[in-house]
Order: C-alpha cells, then structure tokens, then sequence
C-alpha cells in the first residue's frame, strides 16, 4: 500500500485572526499591524516633538497623527483600487468600504499622507519639509508591520521557486487542489517587511537621531526615502507574483515605484539648492 505524499516545504496554515468570533469577524492581524505601527509611530513622534526635533508641540501629536491616519487608510484604499484594481471600484463603488476585504496601496498611502501633512501645516507655524522627514522616519515602521500581516493572511505571495525557504500558499492555487500539488513559493512578503519596511526604518532613524540632517537639510530624509524605498521595492517585486496586469512589461509596483524614484531624486536636489 502506497504512502501519502509528504509536502517537501512548509504549508501555509496560518489564521488572519488573532481572535475569531464567527468565520469571517473577528481580530485580525492585518488590523492590529495598522493599530501598531500607528501607535509606535505616534510614540517617535511625541519624542521627536518633546526633543525638538519636530516643529510642533508634543501636545499636538495626536492631531498629526489623526490627520495622518485618515491620509493613509483614504490614500491606501483610493490608491489600491485606481492602481490595481479599478474595474471592481467602477462596478461596485461599495468595494471602497470593505475595508476588512483587504486591499491597501502603499504608493497611495503616500500621496494620502503628503495631503495630510499639507493640510496639517498649512495654518500652523511649521515647515512642511521638517514634518515630512519627522513621519517618513516612522513610516517604514508600518510598512514592516504591514507586510508581515500579509505573509499570516497568506497573500501577496512571491513567485514560484525550490529555494529551502519557500513556502506553499493554499490560497495561490484553485480551491480543491492537493497540496502536493500547489507549487512552491518565495515568501515575499518576509522580503518585503525586511526590506521595505525594518532595513528603511533603521536607516532613517540613525538619520534623524544622529546626524544634523534634518535640521540643515529639511527635506533631504524625505528625498532619501523615496530613493531607497523605490530601490528597495523594485527588488522585491522581482520575487513577487504580479497581482494586477503588467504595465510596459512591469509590474506595477515597479512601474510605480520609478515615480517614486524620480520624485526622490527631485526632493533631493532641492535641498542642495534651497529656496
């Protein structure tokens, strides 16, 4: 009598809930990453303010970070649904509230956060640039979080590979289908929440902590993290399986990401010639 086969590399089997109440409500990961990342976020910053390191108050740190908030989840979602997924928003505008479906772009997060921070400073005493490098040192903090909440939803998931390391996702082949018979895959998401995410974050706080940058060079960080943070996406796009139709042969992460690029190089060379 022959044997069952034995999956040769890790099957992803783990739940999107920390605490689940009925089998699609409950707490999940993905929302506790957001809740995190904002809290921790929000904690910088209050230091950032209390050190003078940020041109506000610590007492208004909380109404920075709501405005900021409310630019990344309408950012995120208005962007995701424009970039990657418009013809779903168009047949059905109510998709924009299903929040818990997932669905966030991290390229609009930051249109929806450079209008935040616009509209926080345009009737107060600050530098724009000045807040821009403040939040993009914490920024990358949630991207981290993010990407790891992707990778326990099992989505988001990378290329087909025999690395060791690669993973089986349930949810990348059709329902019903064997494990054995699910290809392997790059767990790109780890990639992602290491590269996008952790690796910028400590970067940009040795920046603001121990070198004079931001203070003599308002703007500089923010034109950094552009840079890098396009660099550093287009590399993980390189393992991640294409979720919405390529765009000149790209994927639109990367497609996107050379805007970034661009603009960083842009914001860069301003603050060599201010003014």
């Amino acid at each position: 009598m022959g044997e069952s086969a034995t999956p040769a590399y890790w099957v992803h089997d783990l739940s999107p809930f920390l605490i689940q109440f009925t089998e699609t409500w409950g707490i999940r990961y993905y929302g506790l990453s957001y809740i995190l990342g904002f809290v921790l976020g929000g904690w910088l910053l209050y230091l950032a303010a209390k050190r003078e390191r940020l041109q506000i108050p610590p007492t208004s740190v909380m109404d920075l970070m709501t405005a900021l908030l409310l630019g990344v989840m309408l950012g995120g979602r208005l962007g995701y649904f424009i970039l990657y997924d418009l013809g779903s928003v168009l047949a059905n505008p109510f998709q924009l509230l299903r929040v818990w479906d997932g669905g966030m772009s991290s390229h609009g997060g930051f249109i929806g956060v450079a209008v935040a921070m616009w509209w926080f400073v345009r009737k107060r005493p600050v530098s724009y640039w000045n807040l821009a490098d403040s939040v993009i040192a914490v920024a990358p903090l949630g991207i981290g979080l993010g990407r790891l909440a992707n990778f326990i939803n099992g989505e988001l998931w990378g290329r087909v590979t025999d690395v060791s390391w690669a993973v089986i996702f349930p949810g990348s082949a059709r329902p019903g289908t064997p494990v054995t018979e699910i290809a392997a895959r790059h767990p790109s998401q780890l990639y992602a929440a290491a590269l996008e995410g952790f690796a910028i974050f400590a970067y940009l706080q040795w920046r603001l902590w121990k070198t004079p940058v931001a203070t003599r060079q308002p703007g500089r960080m923010t034109g950094e993290f552009l840079v890098i943070y396009a660099v550093a996406r287009i590399i993980t796009e390189m393992f991640r399986e294409p979720d919405a139709s390529l765009l000149f042969g790209l994927t639109r992460g990367t497609f996107y990401s050379l805007f970034l690029f661009v603009a960083g190089v842009i914001v860069i060379q301003r603050t060599k010639h201010p003014g």
